[in-house]
């Protein structure tokens, strides 16, 4: 695993606008799309983020297995960045295909994937029930003997989970039965989320766990007293994923986690 992974790097998320073949995709080309993300990925570079992680958030609705095409324009747009960007972290989460991601980030020597909702357990969501994939991913990572780092979600907050175990539980088996290499959580609120990761470490304590939402430039330093790692999106792009990032929070934001780093 990147030693940047387990410095409680402070990720951005990039999130293209929809891409070709999906329905909510518009007129714009993947070249267009490209220069977007480009775009982005600037302004997480001169912000100071340490990395990013690219979803295509805004291809809705979502399934749990992608497209073909999905997975091609990924792998495009991702290639594009790191030749422009190399030293930035680089995530990979394909909505809500876990196995499509681990292939979008192999073939472009990504630094880890973000499995949310359907690692482990089953969840009910808007596109009906996700089931766990955690045996297929680690099927594809045998196959292609990758070394890259599968994190995955702990009950991510949009889905609803059958059978809910203790978050000690569910942590303990993402790692211990299906091999997760670390984990992402949140909770609704910021005592929540201390509450969550508390649980969480007493269970796992060598296992890194990311932050994965909920995060401000208010209390990302307590938060990150005790998670390993935080990716943001919605403050910093004043309370709407599909804006740019404001430069002012996207700055006191990365000072807070310095802040945090040197306690």
């Amino acid at each position: 695993m990147n030693e940047r992974l387990l410095n409680k790097p402070a990720l951005a998320m990039l999130q293209p606008p929809p891409l070709p073949g999906t329905y909510t995709h518009t007129d714009k080309t993947i070249h267009q799309i490209v220069e977007e993300c480009l775009a982005e990925a600037e302004m997480i570079h001169a912000n100071h983020f340490d990395g990013f992680i690219i979803q295509n958030m805004n291809d809705m609705p979502i399934k749990q297995h992608s497209n073909f095409e999905t997975v091609a324009f990924m792998s495009r747009i991702l290639l594009e960045i790191k030749h422009s960007f190399p030293s930035l972290l680089q995530g990979v989460l394909v909505n809500w295909d876990g196995v499509a991601s681990l292939a979008v980030a192999e073939a472009c020597e990504a630094d880890f994937i973000r499995v949310e909702h359907l690692y482990t357990g089953a969840n009910i969501t808007s596109a009906g029930l996700l089931q766990a994939q955690c045996v297929d991913i680690i099927n594809l990572k045998k196959k292609l003997n990758s070394k890259i780092p599968v994190f995955a979600d702990i009950y991510e907050v949009h889905g609803v989970p059958i059978g809910r175990k203790t978050y000690q539980d569910a942590a303990w088996e993402a790692v211990y039965e299906a091999f997760a290499d670390g984990l992402f959580t949140s909770g609704a609120t910021t005592e929540e989320s201390l509450n969550i990761i508390q649980q969480i470490k007493e269970r796992v304590p060598e296992v890194p766990v990311y932050l994965g939402g909920g995060a401000t430039g208010e209390n990302i330093s307590q938060l990150l007293d005790f998670y390993d790692g935080v990716s943001v999106a919605t403050w910093i792009k004043d309370g709407n994923m599909r804006n740019k990032i404001n430069p002012k929070k996207a700055a006191y934001f990365i000072e807070e986690v310095k802040k945090s780093r040197s306690n």
